[in-house]
């Protein structure tokens, strides 16, 4: 018979171990995004790049084309990471830069976690790759967006199949909190989720205003 702990589940993320790999999130790639609106997309991007920077979670940031095509990288994360090398890359597939390779074995982390766009090209290819190689691998769904309903939710479907865990941008953030009790990052969980979390954020608002209410306190 099985023994409840105390304890998280093993694939329940922590800030410590896994890479963040945020990809193609630039102009062009937008431009034809249908799944997701561009505002959400943007918001939810910011709402990642966020969690990771208040997390000091290991993050790898990547373009394709900048300067030639593509455009440069969302400012909602450029502003977050100010400082932060952008790895641009000719290959349509993350994964096959000898760059992102590098980067990735440096940082040393068995969980990848996903989001950018197109899902069934710019996710898919990595997510795969990343598979066949033994890593663990987890996507944002609502941070990716493709050029249909139909083609993100193949690709979603497609990564499913083989093993890779989906989760949402809000998602990502509390995962990384999971207990209002750490006070170290608890005031800046709250930030970033009532700067973007969406209906959670409007309720933090009002719970605090209204009541002074304070998860965990």
């Amino acid at each position: 018979m099985a023994i409840a702990k105390a304890a998280p589940g093993k694939t329940l993320l922590n800030p410590t171990d896994h890479t963040l790999i945020m990809i193609d999130h630039q102009s062009q790639m937008s431009f034809a995004t249908k799944s997701i609106d561009a505002v959400t997309l943007r918001n939810n991007a910011a709402l990642v790049a966020k969690a990771a920077r208040g997390f000091k979670v290991s993050t790898i940031l990547t373009t394709v084309a900048e300067k030639s095509f593509s455009g440069p990288i969302f400012d909602e994360i450029k502003s977050v990471f100010p400082e932060h090398k952008v790895i641009d890359r000719t290959s349509m597939n993350t994964w096959e830069d000898e760059r992102i390779a590098v980067e990735v074995n440096a940082i040393g982390k068995q969980k990848i976690v996903l989001a950018g766009l197109w899902t069934s090209v710019c996710i898919v290819g990595p997510a795969l790759s990343a598979l066949d190689q033994g890593f663990e691998v987890y996507f944002i769904a609502d941070a990716c967006g493709d050029v249909s309903i139909e083609a993100h939710e193949m690709a979603v479907q497609r990564m499913i199949q083989l093993g890779a865990r989906p989760m949402t941008s809000l998602q990502y953030l509390l995962e990384l909190q999971r207990d209002w009790a750490r006070t170290e990052t608890y005031d800046e969980t709250v930030k970033t989720s009532i700067a973007n979390g969406g209906a959670y954020g409007l309720g933090l608002i009002y719970a605090k205003t209204m009541f002074h209410a304070s998860e965990g306190h």
